[in-house]
């Protein structure tokens, strides 16, 4: 089993930043890909960046391409979301997902989520 707990979160006004976190606990030598979705209450949840723990490339969805920038901690066991340049639609809860393969809606492994508002 994977835990996974986030921070990070918080309220900014356009055009801030914000960085969050993701701690990995448990069994995570398995784990080939750790990420970050985002979904606003009425939506599905989407994806925003995702890496590959191993190769360390790094997906991310068109609307974040040049502001968000996806790591990882030294121990792989960590994964960070710089987010520059925020918009209004930025505005979600951001979930942490790790998976053993790719990282997708179906992954078996989420964090709790962490609430970031962005002001116009």
């Amino acid at each position: 089993q994977v835990h996974l707990v986030e921070s990070g979160g918080g309220s900014v006004q356009a055009g801030r930043s914000l960085r969050l976190s993701c701690v990995a606990s448990g069994y995570t030598g398995s784990l080939n890909c750790m990420g970050w979705f985002r979904q606003v209450p009425g939506k599905e949840r989407e994806t925003v960046a995702y890496i590959y723990t191993h190769s360390k490339s790094t997906y991310y969805a068109d609307s974040v391409k040049g502001r968000f920038t996806i790591s990882l901690g030294n121990l792989k066991t960590t994964v960070h979301l710089q987010m520059d340049s925020m918009k209004p639609d930025d505005s979600a809860v951001y979930y942490c997902v790790a998976d053993r393969n790719t990282c997708n809606s179906g992954s078996p492994y989420w964090g709790q989520g962490t609430q970031v508002t962005v002001s116009a």
